[in-house]
Parts: C-alpha cells; sequence; structure tokens
C-alpha cells in the first residue's frame, strides 16, 4: 500500500484540561512545519530523541505558550517518520491554538490511527503489534493490559511468522514439484509435511482455545446478580464496588431495571449487574424488569445466584432450577446470604444443596451487609476464567479477528492434513497451504487490503 506523503497532526493526549497535553507532528515537512512556529533553539541541527525548551507563536508572532519540544528523527521514531512532540500546557484553548498554528503552517489533520498506521507501513511494527497498541489504551485491568502489552513485545507475531516460515519452505517445494508433474519427481518429503502440519495445526488450536479466557481479560466479566426480591441482590452490588450503586429496601419488587457497575479484583475488570427480583407479579413495570433480569441471566458469563436461608426455600430452589437448568453449570455460583444473621440455616442449606449434586465448590455462604464471604466467590469466577492462562508467559488470544482467521488457518490447515493422509494430488494440498499461509499473513498484515487497515485504524483515537 502506498504511504501518504502529507505531515500531519493532532493532540496526542486524552480530550480535558490536564497538567500538560501533548502534540505531535510526523512527516516529512515536520521540522519545516515546526520551525515555523517555533521561537528557541533551531532544531535542524539537533540529535534525534533530544528535548528542547521554547515558545510557541501563532502567525501574527503572538506567544501562545511556553513548551518543551521533543525531537525524533527518522527512521527511529514512533511513525518511523521526522516526529516533533510539542509538551505545552493542559489548557483546551492553548492546545487548540497551537494546533491551528501547526496547520496553518501546513500539516494536516491527522485522521483516527495515522499515526500507527504510518508505523505500520513504516516497517516499525506489524498489524498484530498495532492492534495490541489499541487494545493497550484501552486496558482497564492488569489483565487487559498484560494481554496488549505482550503483543506489541511482538510474541504473537513470531509465533505466527515462525509457523509460516516452516510452512513456506515446504509448500514451495510442493509448488516446485507442480512445474515437473511430468517428470513425475517428488521434492516435498509427505511424511515430514504432515508432521508440521499436524505440529502447527496443535499450535493454532492452543491459540483459538484461549480466546475465551483472553476475552474475559481484555473486555471484563459480567456477573448477573440473581434472585427472589429481598435476597439481598442490591446490598450484594453496593458491596461488590464499595459504593451505594442500587437503592436498597425491604420492601419487594424495588429493583425494577438492571444496575450495573464493575470494579477490579484479581487483575480483572468485573461487571456486576443488579437485577430485578424473580417472582410473579401483575405489575406492568416490575414485569418489563424480570424480562431484564432473565436477558442478563443467560447473557452473562457467571451468575451469582442469592439464596436467603431465612425465607422458604422451596420456591427459591424452584427458580433457581428453572431460570438456570439451559445454562452451564460452571456459570452459576450460588450464595447463600445473611450468614451473619442465620449462620446455622446458612450451613445446613449449603449441605443440602451440595447433596443435590451441585458442586460444593460452587456454594458460597456470605453476608451482603457486612461484605464477608463474596471474595471467595469472586476468586471463584477469576480462577475459572483464566483457565491457567497466563498473558505474559505464554500468548493469549483476546482480538476477535484474530480468533476468526486463526479458526479459518486451522480448517483449511486441516484439509491439508486430510490430502496427504488421503494421498491427494499435490495441487490440491498445495492449495490448502497456500489458503492456510494466506489466513496466517493477515493476522500480522504482510499479506493485507485497504479495506482491512481502513477498518483495523478508524478504531483508534486521533493523536493516536
Amino acid at each position: 500500500m502506498e504511504l501518504n506523503t502529507d505531515t500531519i497532526a493532532a493532540v496526542s493526549t486524552a480530550p480535558g484540561v490536564g497538567g500538560i497535553a501533548v502534540i505531535r507532528i510526523s512527516g516529512p515537512q515536520a521540522l519545516p512545519i515546526f520551525a515555523q512556529i517555533w521561537k528557541g533553539k533551531g532544531l535542524n541541527d539537533a540529535q534525534t530523541h533530544t528535548a528542547h525548551f521554547g515558545t510557541i507563536a501563532d502567525s501574527l508572532g503572538r506567544q501562545i505558550d511556553e513548551c518543551v519540544a521533543t525531537l525524533f528523527r527518522a527512521p527511529k521514531s514512533f511513525t518511523g517518520e521526522d516526529t516533533v512532540e510539542i509538551s505545552c500546557h493542559g489548557s483546551e484553548f492553548i492546545q487548540r491554538e497551537i494546533l491551528h498554528a501547526v496547520i496553518r503552517a501546513g500539516a494536516r489533520t491527522a485522521e483516527p490511527g495515522e499515526f500507527t498506521r504510518r508505523a505500520f507501513l513504516n516497517g516499525r511494527m506489524d498489524l498484530a503489534q498495532a492492534e495490541g497498541i489499541a487494545d493497550l489504551i484501552a486496558a482497564s485491568s492488569r489483565a487487559a493490559h498484560d494481554i496488549a502489552l505482550s503483543q506489541t513485545k511482538g510474541a504473537f507475531s513470531a509465533s505466527l511468522e515462525s509457523m509460516r516460515a516452516k510452512l513456506t519452505e515446504l509448500a514451495s517445494l510442493i509448488e516446485l514439484e507442480l512445474d515437473f508433474s511430468e517428470e513425475d519427481v517428488e521434492f516435498a518429503d509427505r511424511t515430514r509435511l504432515l508432521s508440521l502440519a499436524e505440529e502447527i495445526l496443535g499450535t493454532i488450536e492452543r491459540l483459538t482455545e484461549s480466546y475465551s479466557a483472553g476475552q474475559a481479560m481484555r473486555e471484563g466479566i459480567d456477573v448477573a446478580i440473581a434472585g427472589m426480591p429481598n435476597a439481598g441482590k442490591s446490598t450484594l452490588l453496593n458491596c461488590l464496588v464499595a459504593d451505594d450503586k442500587a437503592i436498597v429496601s425491604d420492601i419487594p419488587g424495588t429493583t425494577r431495571d438492571t444496575i450495573e457497575a464493575t470494579a477490579v479484583r484479581h487483575g480483572l475488570l468485573f461487571r456486576f449487574i443488579d437485577t430485578a427480583g424473580l417472582r410473579q407479579t401483575d405489575d406492568t413495570i416490575e414485569n418489563l424488569g424480570i424480562r431484564r433480569a432473565i436477558t442478563a441471566l443467560q447473557k452473562s458469563r457467571y451468575v451469582f445466584w442469592l439464596i436467603d436461608p431465612t425465607a422458604d426455600i422451596a420456591p427459591q430452589m424452584k427458580l433457581l432450577h428453572t431460570h438456570t437448568e439451559s445454562l452451564p453449570a460452571d456459570r452459576i455460583l450460588i450464595l447463600i446470604n445473611k450468614y451473619d444473621i442465620a449462620p446455622d440455616a446458612a450451613t445446613g442449606l449449603r449441605n443440602a444443596i451440595a447433596n443435590t449434586g451441585i458442586a460444593q465448590d460452587n456454594i458460597f455462604l456470605v453476608s451482603a451487609a457486612e461484605g464477608t464471604g463474596t471474595e471467595k466467590a469472586i476468586e471463584t469466577i477469576a480462577n475459572k476464567t483464566t483457565s491457567g492462562y497466563d498473558p505474559m508467559r505464554e500468548t493469549v488470544i483476546a482480538n476477535a479477528r484474530h480468533y476468526e482467521t486463526l479458526t479459518r488457518a486451522a480448517d483449511s490447515l486441516q484439509r491439508t492434513i486430510d490430502g496427504l493422509t488421503s494421498g491427494l494430488p499435490s495441487d490440491f494440498v498445495a492449495q490448502d497451504l497456500r489458503e492456510t499461509l494466506t489466513h496466517l499473513g493477515t493476522i500480522t498484515g504482510s499479506i493485507t487490503t485497504p479495506d482491512l487497515l481502513t477498518t483495523i485504524f478508524s478504531r483508534f483515537c486521533i493523536g493516536k
């Protein structure tokens, strides 16, 4: 793809007022453009990766601000181009005036993700690393940060390129056979190719298996809080997020809509969803809330089902069975609430529920009012979610595009294996191998299209 040679500029720090802000200029004319607004030591002879103090002036020569300009010369810059980063005071007016001065001097406003796109096109990073940068910026938990950081460092890309290199070598030998098909010459060792294809398929399958955990690490874990009215759901939500997010009342049916709040625990982002109490009612509005509660149950990754040991147990267990029988058992965690006021009843109920076949590790004695017992339940979810995956030790897939492309690569590689096993002619085997290589190449960007790049980089913020 042809690289745009315009010089671009944008505010690279978050919108709003802060102590400082950074305006980035990048492109072949970055230094001449900057020189038009800079009052200080000239940067033409300055070394790369050096910072300089001076002032910025508008087209009329009026001072806008005292700033620090940091110079990065091509190719040793983020974009691979000459780049100047202006650190100014964080006033929105100052940011706007400096950017306008840069634009009037000859730059144009950068498009979303254009700095990173140029870094990719200039060979400073591959496509998977570029996507990792976007995830790193958006990371809201330690787990999301670790996955993104590993990706930006190129661990995932290195694994993909290693697989592609091995397959390319053998694919080239098969292609060579096609040129000598009339001589009946065999260049590729079928046994070696089959062994390698099976090895790489195993690697790809391991990567795709990590996607469920990776997605949860990256985007957060939805946990619906469900049960009958007055079981303590709203109290539990407030306890989990240490804030009064939901109204707590002894009046049944107080919660009539889903209420969401987030908290970071064990390095993971949790999204807790308080739901309306499940019961039969003639109240139209409450029924709307109950329907939303059922939807939240079905869509959430996990469910905290609250049971009140001081109330009639039979209808609570019936509701539990009715609303969770279609869900995977390991998604349901039963929290027997009010342990602080009814410890004997809660303990007896826990044993009784365990005797029904529900795993005892999924049953917890808690007090939402006092905030006790809940941490163990959260820790259990964290352990279930990560499933032993450590993004700092092994590659974990968290990007839907990567997952879908790896799945297609696995399909075409499986066809390659089937073809080798059944003695399929070389041209058919070569076709499936080429398809596998194409899929792997689109992840790192060694094979790409303008539409793919536009889709990916349009999701970035302006200034990155």
